[in-house]
């Protein structure tokens, strides 16, 4: 049963790896229109500033998941502590 799993994923990661080069977008010539644009009228720090904040966003949501998280595994540690401890 390992030995299938590892073969597994020995394949699927081999699999990935040689599909990079299939997939690879071929490079542009004449630049990205929509980015020159935003360059040229200054609004690429816009798009800029929205990502960050999103990027931003995520990592408060899940530094406050991670804090959740362990107070509930402390709580779920503590009960089951007792738990053993009234049982002796």
């Amino acid at each position: 049963m390992m030995r299938v799993a590892f073969l597994s994923k020995t394949l699927l990661t081999a699999l990935l790896l040689l599909s990079q080069n299939l997939l690879a977008q071929q490079p542009v010539q004449d630049g990205v229109d929509m980015a020159d644009q935003l360059r040229a009228d200054g609004k690429i720090w816009v798009v800029v500033v929205v990502i960050a904040a999103v990027f931003v966003g995520i990592i408060v949501y899940l530094v406050r998941l991670d804090r959740q998280l362990s107070k509930l595994e402390k709580e779920v540690k503590d009960k089951t502590n007792n738990f053993h401890k009234q049982a002796n």
